[in-house]
């Protein structure tokens, strides 16, 4: 059986992004270049599903630039079989030292391609055993044939995601990528009570219309909204009538965050403060602290109350730069995975209805 063509590791490199875009699930280590060197090896060696090959996560650490070049089928055979035999640490030129092989098998494999269905593995094999245990699923081998233009390759890649990827992860995907090319000078939010405002269109302005028209309607049980902003503090909405109704007295300067709900189905109504975090602004303990004097102000003691840092997706880059300043005592909410809440307590929820 002749092996697959091969594409150089850096191009992989290049089609991985496409592939696995915004809002897939490990989307950093399923396109980062070990990622990209990890599926090289895979077409090298042929193990490609049906063709009854595979290879352990050591080979990926044992390939060397030299190596890599060498494309016709008796180098790429011929390596594929001295690199599972035992040899000494110093391969010269070697890609990865032996220690990361851990790390390439899950990080990489385990957690990130096979995750994202571009990797299968071997069934039957015991978890001891030494033989190769990896290979590329086949459909997704195919989007790395050297001959596809960049046309049809963008084609085959969404095809195969809408194919091969869950519904949850599709779907995670789409409201990132909706979040990203957001277009239009204003889109319309719909309050829970029917009522809709117009916000300025953008990322920031997505993840408040889910806040409003998602996470409020799925963890509250009879939710309003006090107020919501835009960003540099532009009152969108503010509705004085509920707050006052609840005994909240709203400041006129700058001290809200961006969105203030409340859930009237409790006995003691429930405050809910949300900042929503495109690019910086979660609610630190600093930021805890000066709500809280706003709600203790209006009788709300600190049980009643609840804070929500609001990002687009788990996996962007200002989630990782701000999550190690949330309060404890907060939650984190994301637009890409609705369903799900992440709880910075040891504490019951306090927010989540019926």
């Amino acid at each position: 059986m002749s092996l697959p063509p091969l594409l150089p590791w850096s191009d992989i490199h290049t089609r991985l992004p496409e592939i696995f875009p915004e809002g897939s699930a490990n989307r950093d280590h399923s396109i980062w270049e070990i990622a990209a060197k990890t599926i090289f090896v895979m077409l090298y060696t042929g193990a490609v599903e049906g063709a009854g090959r595979w290879i352990r996560p050591d080979q990926v650490t044992r390939m060397t630039d030299d190596q890599a070049v060498q494309d016709d089928d008796d180098a790429r055979d011929a390596w594929a079989t001295s690199s599972t035999k035992p040899g000494k640490a110093d391969v010269p030129g070697r890609w990865y030292a032996v220690n990361t092989r851990e790390s390439i098998r899950d990080d990489t494999i385990r957690y990130a391609l096979i995750q994202n269905g571009a990797v299968i593995e071997r069934p039957g094999l015991s978890t001891t055993s030494p033989a190769g245990r990896y290979a590329l699923q086949a459909d997704f081998a195919e989007l790395l044939a050297p001959t596809l233009d960049e046309a049809t390759f963008i084609a085959k890649a969404a095809a195969w995601r809408e194919k091969h990827l869950n519904a949850g992860a599709l779907a995670r995907i789409a409201i990132v990528r909706k979040g990203a090319a957001a277009g239009g000078a204003y889109e319309l939010v719909t309050f829970p009570n029917g009522e809709s405002r117009r916000i300025t269109s953008g990322a920031s302005a997505d993840i408040s219309k889910a806040v409003i028209e998602v996470f409020a309607l799925k963890f509250l049980q009879k939710p309003g909204v006090i107020s919501l902003s835009e960003s540099g503090n532009k009152v969108v909405a503010r509705d004085d009538e509920l707050a006052k109704a609840i005994g909240l007295t709203i400041p006129a300067d700058k001290s809200l965050p961006d969105i203030v709900l409340v859930d009237l189905g409790p006995a003691h109504p429930l405050l809910i403060f949300v900042e929503v975090v495109h690019t910086d602004g979660p609610v630190n303990d600093a930021r805890k602290i000066a709500l809280l004097q706003i709600s203790e102000g209006a009788g709300f003691a600190t049980q009643h109350v609840a804070f929500v840092t609001a990002y687009l997706d788990r996996a962007s880059q200002t989630f990782r730069k701000t999550v190690s300043s949330l309060a404890w005592g907060s939650y984190a909410w994301f637009a890409s995975e609705p369903d799900s809440l992440i709880v910075f307590s040891g504490k019951p929820l306090q927010i989540e209805g019926g």
